[in-house]
């Protein structure tokens, strides 16, 4: 072969071999972008991991405090199931005593009125009885009131009688009345007389008195005497200052 062919192949391939560096230089200089484009890729993915981790642990904190907080949750719950639960025993020991306590009213107000029936039936047999015999129980409270008046009040009244005033017109009837003396002074007996003698029959009787007072020659003292008197009228004889007295002279 002559030399010139062998020269110009050489040329040739030479030429492919450059062509080919050049191919090559720039398939690594794709490789070498592609790289570093990936290199960006896994700082990014680090950084992102990075953050992931960092949110991981705050929601594990934050989980944790939630757990915490559950728990004292719990805890105060069961405190106020407890108090509950006492509140309930309470109440219902409270129920149980109210339950008691209507029944013993109930059973004081049964009391009351067989009490109020068997003083109603006293009261009518006294009043028939009363009626029987005409105006005994306003003697008997003219015979008894003076020495119980003096044994127990200081009270010296010599005599009772029925009286009768005249008050603005009105005309007012006493079943026993006298004029004595109480300490040397002047006092004036205005006495009214009831088989059964009750709360309202003091406080009427105060009453009359108070309004007699201008007529009178002292102090009016308002005396109640009957058969039987209710407690009621002793009550209402403390608050008032009247005098209730019974036909067995107590």
């Amino acid at each position: 072969m002559a030399l010139d062919q062998r020269v110009d192949r050489l040329e040739r391939a030479l030429a492919d071999l450059a062509e080919a560096q050049a191919r090559t230089e720039r398939v690594l200089a794709t490789l070498v972008g592609r790289v570093e484009r990936l290199e960006d890729r896994m700082d990014r993915i680090e950084a992102a991991l990075v953050r992931l981790a960092e949110a991981q642990g705050r929601a594990e904190e934050r989980l944790a405090r939630l757990e915490e907080a559950h728990l004292r949750a719990e805890a105060r719950l069961a405190r106020l199931e407890e108090a509950h639960l006492r509140a309930e025993a309470r109440l219902a020991r409270l129920e149980e005593a109210h339950l008691r306590a209507e029944e013993r009213l109930a059973r004081l107000e049964e009391a009351q009125i067989r009490t109020e029936h068997a003083l109603q039936s006293s009261a009518a047999q006294v009043g028939r009885l009363s009626d029987v015999v005409g105006y005994s129980l306003e003697d008997l409270a003219r015979e008894v009131t003076p020495a119980y008046l003096a044994r127990h009040f200081g009270v010296d009244v010599p005599t009772l009688d029925r009286r009768f005033f005249t008050v603005d017109g009105e005309e007012i009837e006493i079943d026993f009345y006298g004029e004595g003396l109480r300490d040397g002074k002047p006092v004036a007996v205005v006495g009214e007389v009831r088989s059964c003698i009750y709360g309202r029959d003091v406080e009427a009787a105060v009453q009359i008195a108070r309004r007699l007072i201008p007529l009178l020659p002292g102090p009016a003292l308002p005396v109640l005497f009957g058969f039987v008197v209710h407690p009621s009228a002793r009550e209402a004889a403390e608050r008032t200052g009247a005098i209730v007295i019974t036909s067995m002279g107590r």
